[in-house]
């Protein structure tokens, strides 16, 4: 585990305005949503986006403070999805690369059936497309005009996914490119 960060599980209903609160408080430039309103937070929480079995939420912790929000996505399938949401003081201090890890020790620790655990972002959010490089994952898609939000122009997306073999044996397994040959 990376001693920059550790995550706590949230607690629902007890966290519910607290996650509320963080969610309406930010601006998230590369989400569909950037500025999520305090109906829109609720409104996440009632459809049960962090509500087990399907989901796991987690307060990212940094310096001793609730410094972001991922969940685990998916639980009951072999590839399991993320969501991460670093608060706006927390970003640009090269927390993203510990929390995937960390995410990733979570995921295939209590997980066994998981084989893959994957992420996706838009082709402009380079931040992320590093933080993903630097946890060890690998660009395994391209979509052309993937990401769209209303009223915006469409932009690509990318996809990033690392093995739990490459997690346990920590290697990178590279993508056959040029397999159809």
């Amino acid at each position: 585990m990376d001693s920059r960060v550790r995550l706590d599980p949230v607690s629902l209903p007890h966290d519910r305005e607290a996650i509320v609160d963080f969610l309406s408080s930010q601006h998230f430039p590369f989400h569909g949503q950037p500025r999520p309103t305090r109906a829109q937070a609720e409104r996440r929480i009632a459809d049960g986006i962090f509500d087990p079995p399907e989901h796991q939420a987690f307060w990212v912790i940094a310096h001793g403070e609730r410094s972001g929000l991922a969940v685990l996505d998916d639980l009951r399938d072999d590839t399991v999805l993320f969501d991460l949401r670093l608060a706006e003081t927390a970003r640009g201090q090269g927390l993203g690369a510990p929390v995937l890890r960390v995410l990733a020790d979570v995921l295939f620790a209590q997980y066994p059936h998981v084989r893959r655990f994957e992420g996706r972002t838009r082709a402009d959010n380079i931040a992320m497309r590093r933080t993903f490089r630097r946890a060890g994952w690998v660009q395994e898609a391209h979509y052309r005009e993937g990401w769209s939000v209303a009223g915006d122009e469409p932009v690509d997306s990318v996809g990033y996914a690392i093995l739990r073999r490459d997690w346990r044996d920590g290697t990178t397994t590279p993508v056959r490119w040029d397999d159809d040959a």
